[in-house]
């Protein structure tokens, strides 16, 4: 018996989790805007709430169109089953309140998201959930940490800001010897395009998909992906605390998705040019990019990525101000906190991302003031290196 070919990626983008709608025969996934599904008779409905069949209820439970981004989702992480919601953070923090109660601890690097650092250190601290942060690229400080009661390992890679890249493959050897906790990913900085850590033995792999799988800046959503066991108790969680996607905006970022490949392309060839650029350049101290073969990150990055990602940071010559004085100067790239989108996007995230993070805590994680985040947008490269230019002139 023969096996069946595998899709590739843009094809998978195109047309995962979609079909021809069987009334109309529209070829776009219809955007069910309802909040309630009604049934013939109470059998029915009881059959639909007790899971008996598949029929949709209400749309805090699940929606036609929130079902096929999530099977679109699904398909391009290599996962089972994924579950959709209405920002990154909600998807973030209704996955790990998933598995963990009082008394649990959770192990996660220090290089995060600064919403993500919040909830570890401050939401969860106050249900009595301890959190343990280490070293993203030490694995020895990342193994000590781990005990009996860790339930949930927490990575991000590359890093936001500083663009560290997590050696997914032995972190999660790491963790099925040493515990039965669950490896979580966000894998908003590198997109499935480029990265899979499900491929990787990770458990479950997190977006903002926000960022490069809505990828036009107009819609807001969270995502995570896995198997079928460990999504089923967050979709469950997702009911309770109430985090679900709209249908609208579903459909927006499934319409994003069918351009993923494509759009991942051009961020990638962007980032990799201006990051060149910019190590060439004397007035920047140091560029932070895996793609640079400078890079202490571009091995590691190499084995599990397929390409490098669409954002960047580098350190400017000099202090605040004078950073500060560079980031307003910019005409083409806009002052934004955003990423993932066509247009590229410029922040300091001393001052945007990370500003609630204790400074001691922003010097660990190795942000200073001097450091700049560029989101590489789908524009032509010269006209951002023209636009960095002028810049580098004002200052």
């Amino acid at each position: 018996m023969t096996r069946e070919r595998e899709l590739g990626f843009s094809t998978k983008a195109v047309r995962a989790g979609e079909e021809v709608d069987p009334r109309t025969g529209a070829v776009v996934t219809p955007i069910f805007e309802t909040s309630v599904f009604a049934f013939t008779n109470t059998r029915q409905l009881i059959d639909a709430v007790t899971e008996k069949s598949s029929r949709d209820v209400y749309t805090r439970w699940s929606n036609p169109t929130i079902t096929a981004t999530e099977r679109k989702i699904a398909e391009l992480e290599g996962a089972e089953d994924s579950a959709v919601f209405s920002s990154g953070m909600a998807s973030i923090s209704t996955t790990v309140l998933s598995f963990v109660s009082s008394g649990d601890h959770v192990v996660s690097i220090r290089d995060l998201y600064g919403g993500t650092v919040g909830l570890f250190s401050d939401f969860m601290k106050r249900f009595g959930v301890e959190t343990s942060f280490v070293e993203a690229t030490d694995l020895n400080d990342l193994e000590s940490a781990i005990k009996d009661d860790t339930k949930v390992v927490y990575l991000e890679t590359p890093t936001n800001p500083t663009l560290k890249v997590v050696d997914l493959a032995k972190v999660g050897e790491i963790v099925r010897q040493k515990c039965d906790g669950r490896v979580l990913v966000d894998n908003t900085f590198a997109s499935p395009y480029n990265q899979q850590p499900l491929r990787f033995g990770c458990d479950l792999t997190i977006h903002s998909a926000t960022k490069y799988l809505g990828g036009h800046n107009d819609v807001t959503a969270g995502a995570v992906a896995g198997s079928r066991e460990l999504i089923d108790p967050i979709k469950k969680l997702r009911r309770t605390l109430g985090g679900v996607l709209d249908p609208h905006a579903a459909w927006l970022l499934l319409r994003g998705m069918k351009t993923l490949a494509l759009r991942m392309e051009k961020h990638n060839l962007n980032a990799q040019r201006v990051a060149e650029y910019l190590e060439s350049n004397p007035k920047v101290r140091r560029v932070y990019y895996p793609g640079l073969s400078t890079s202490t990150q571009h091995s590691i990055a190499s084995r599990q990525m397929k390409g490098f990602g669409g954002v960047l940071s580098f350190e400017l010559e000099g202090d605040l101000n004078r950073t500060m004085r560079f980031v307003d100067s910019l005409k083409l790239a806009l002052l934004g906190v955003s990423l993932g989108g066509s247009e590229t996007l410029v922040s300091q995230p001393s001052t945007a991302s990370h500003y609630f993070m204790k400074p001691e805590e922003r010097e660990k994680a190795g942000i200073n003031d001097s450091l700049i985040r560029l989101s590489l947008g789908t524009e032509d490269a010269e006209d951002i290196i023209a636009d960095l230019e002028q810049a580098f002139a004002r200052v």
